[in-house]
């Protein structure tokens, strides 16, 4: 390993791992004892790894866990190459330098076309465009648990972490024993000689902070004992004995509740509000007016001695609710807007290119076939399973946060500015999350949260949203639609493709609430608009790919996958109706589009073969297919589905194919499948979020419903074996289910369904 890529710094007291980063200058961090400070009995090795007497490792932890098994996947990193059991692996809350920030889910921001997907095959201005973004993310250092980036983001600086504390404790040995280092061998986190010697890590830490690195090597893949092999998930335990802490589940001695309460219509505030119900309750401390804070709206919270109590007493305040200025919202009006948005784009050429290469309109205007077809998605909420809450005490000019949160440095920052304090004056503690999927990038409870705490004279308060403040109030995936026109020559084959989308930005709406320094007064081009769509494997010569970006007034943010997660079914649909046009097998008529792609076809291949492509399904039963790349992964899909005789849809079985690089941790791969199909398939039948007179109409799960263990199909998951650096896992496979579950459907029906969600469209 280059001294350009890992410098360390080895104070016992201390330390800090310091990455390079390929050509990006490398940022100096020496006596950071504050960084992470090692406890009595440990000693740290460098800003990642510390060690304690006994040999177990403390890991540094700066990823959330919300149900996807990112701890599992991190310690499994540190275990191989410290070669220590992943069961002597401890984590442990990081700090907030910025060796700990997120890099890869800033990329995703450049507008950039569809030569930036594979290395080695970038333009000249993407990798100009991604060494300064890297640049800055690294310097700003904010940690993210989203994009799908945090094994990307820790394969090369925490494997090299630990590999380097390895080669200390090694140099130790064969100072003390007076061996060559290349004759010791490590076993289970014991080094040992073949003359006889032998120590454990914990009897080598006396020396080891202080002992240069010496040559430090990542184990090949052939010596992996740990990555890529089973493993049982570090959280399971705890998540079965019922010691695991989620946010909701923090107690502190003095423990004060409150229940917020937000205008029934989106971007309302209290105008005037009788208190005197509500105070009269029992068990009732007081009541506080909210200003909009990290995002949220304007709104009321009551703080009791109970959950109960606060919550019972909200709903007796008197409170008259003032309108938005701008008026109140209607997602018919926005979404009709949003069709003749595209629309006109297509007709006038309007909207931001993409991708734009060859001549589109002469090829569709010379094509002996045009196909066209206008898709739609709506609004959707992300419902997870522990509504939005936050822990919060402020007492002799320092705040103190428990946070179910996805972005703990942006959390501190804006408990900071609520606060009043510098940032260095809060103290965040990580619980885990009960459900994310983007929802959990938005501090607006820890906002909320501190400001109730700065009424409670340093007692802690918890709050928390009830389920339909929880639904009326999120942060929605956007709305979009896009109209979609090809060319087919003679044969069937695909001579032009154009797309013109439409929708809102959402990155911009997102930085502004995150890092509100940062917000600029002009939207730049916010690539997750069209993500999915812009960069398609297919070989089409002529394509123009370009969006209008709309501003609807809906407070919207990252849900699972982004722009994926519609975009996918909008190509993947239309895909399969150009199939249908050219009288071709939708798999054979994919994979001659995929000839200059290897990696695509061999994953859809895959897919074919094991859903049985080409076999008759089982009688009343229709099969579809999609395939799809979204954070550097990509994945083929086959949905097996029935109509009853309800008209209801019946998803049976989906195949899933992937290559997502190389897996760390194959259960954690297969369950983070099961848990997109199942997710995406919510959406696809299900999911849409109405607004009428600025007001959600739904409000809880009854309205909007997820998928049930009764109707959860067969999932498979197939990998495609890789030596590619690990992709991302916790969103790819949900994209591809809609278009596939769309693509069935039309077998069994012969209707093209194209706005979602599907089921009601069958009623």
């Amino acid at each position: 390993m280059k001294r350009r890529s890992l410098l360390l710094s080895g104070a016992a007291v201390g330390g800090a791992l310091l990455v390079g980063w390929s050509v990006l200058p490398p940022r100096s961090r020496l006596g950071q004892a504050a960084l992470w400070p090692p406890a009595a009995g440990e000693v740290a090795l460098n800003g990642w790894i510390k060690l304690t007497l006994d040999g177990t490792v403390v890991l540094a932890l700066n990823r959330s866990e919300m149900g996807q098994g990112v701890h599992t996947a991190l310690s499994m990193l540190a275990a191989e190459e410290l070669d220590v059991p992943l069961a002597r692996v401890r984590l442990q809350q990081a700090g907030y330098d910025a060796i700990f920030g997120s890099a890869e889910r800033f990329v995703g921001f450049l507008p950039f076309g569809a030569d930036d997907r594979e290395p080695g095959q970038e333009s000249l201005a993407f990798r100009g465009a991604r060494w300064v973004t890297l640049k800055l993310a690294r310097e700003l250092g904010i940690s993210i648990t989203g994009g799908s980036a945090s094994v990307a983001d820790a394969w090369g600086p925490l494997r090299a972490a630990a590999a380097t504390a390895r080669a200390r404790l090694l140099g130790v040995a064969s100072l003390r024993w007076k061996l060559p280092v290349a004759e010791l061998e490590v076993r289970d986190g014991v080094v040992s000689h073949p003359s006889g010697p032998r120590a454990h890590y914990g009897e080598l830490l006396e020396q080891a902070a202080l002992s240069p690195p010496g040559d430090v090597t990542l184990k090949p893949a052939a010596a992996w004992r740990v990555i890529g092999h089973p493993a049982r998930r570090v959280d399971l335990v705890d998540k079965c004995n019922g010691r695991a802490v989620f946010g909701l589940d923090v107690r502190l001695p003095g423990l004060l509740f409150a229940d917020v309460l937000h205008a029934p219509m989106l971007g309302g505030s209290p105008a005037t509000v009788d208190v005197d119900a509500a105070l009269a309750l029992p068990g009732v401390e007081r009541v506080v007016r909210l200003p909009p804070l990290g995002g949220a709206g304007a709104a009321v919270a009551v703080i009791g001695r109970t959950t109960w109590h606060a919550r019972s007493a909200a709903r007796r305040l008197r409170v008259q609710w003032r309108d938005p200025p701008s008026g109140l919202l209607d997602s018919k009006r926005i979404e009709a807007a949003l069709e003749a948005a595209a629309r006109d784009a297509a007709a006038q050429r309007k909207g931001f290119a993409f991708t734009d290469r060859g001549d589109t309109e002469a090829a569709l205007a010379g094509a002996h076939r045009r196909v066209e077809a206008l898709y739609r998605a709506p609004y959707l909420a992300h419902a997870t399973m522990e509504p939005m809450n936050c822990t919060a005490r402020v007492q002799d000019g320092r705040v103190e946060v428990w946070a179910p949160t996805q972005v703990p440095g942006l959390a501190r920052d804006a408990a900071a500015r609520v606060a009043g304090v510098a940032p260095e004056a809060v103290t965040l503690h990580v619980t885990y999350l009960g459900g994310g999927f983007g929802r959990r990038l938005e501090v607006d409870a820890v906002a909320q949260a501190v400001r109730v705490a700065q009424e409670t004279a340093g007692r802690p308060v918890q709050l928390a949203w009830s389920r339909e403040e929880d639904f009326t109030h999120d942060f929605y995936r956007p709305a979009g639609a896009a109209l979609l026109r090809a060319g087919l020559d003679a044969a069937g084959g695909v001579t032009a493709l154009d797309v013109h989308s439409a929708g809102d930005a959402l990155e911009p709406r997102w930085l502004a609430r995150a890092l509100p320094a940062l917000a600029a007064p002009v939207d730049l081009p916010d690539k997750t608009t069209v993500e999915g769509l812009y960069d398609l494997p297919y070989a089409i010569a002529n394509q123009r790919i370009a969006h209008v970006a709309t501003r609807s007034g809906v407070p919207i943010g990252n849900w699972r996958s982004v722009g994926h997660s519609h975009n996918a079914f909008f190509e993947e649909a239309f895909i399969d109706e150009l199939a249908h046009a050219a009288q071709v097998d939708a798999v054979k008529f994919r994979l001659d589009l995929l000839k200059t792609m290897p990696r695509h076809a061999a994953v859809l291949a895959l897919a074919a073969q094991k859903a049985g492509w080409g076999r008759p399904p089982p009688a009343g039963r229709a099969r579809g297919v999609s395939l799809h790349e979204s954070f550097g992964t990509i994945v083929a899909q086959v949905v097996e589905a029935s109509l009853g005789a309800d008209r209801r849809p019946r998803v049976h079985r989906v195949v899933c194919a992937l290559d997502c690089g190389v897996v760390v941790h194959p259960q954690g791969v297969a369950q983070q499948v099961e848990s997109s199909v199942m997710f995406g398939l919510a959406a696809a039948l299900y999911g849409r979020i109405d607004i009428e007179g600025g007001i959600v109409k739904q409000k809880n799960f009854p309205d909007y419903p997820l998928l049930t263990l009764a109707q959860t199909p067969a999932i498979e998951t197939h990998t495609v074996a890789s030596e590619r650096a690990p992709s991302g896992m916790g969103e790819p496979a949900l994209p591809p289910v809609a278009p596939a579950l769309a693509n069935a459907l039309f077998v069994l029906t012969g209707r093209r369904l194209r706005e979602l969600p599907l089921a009601p469209l069958l009623a």
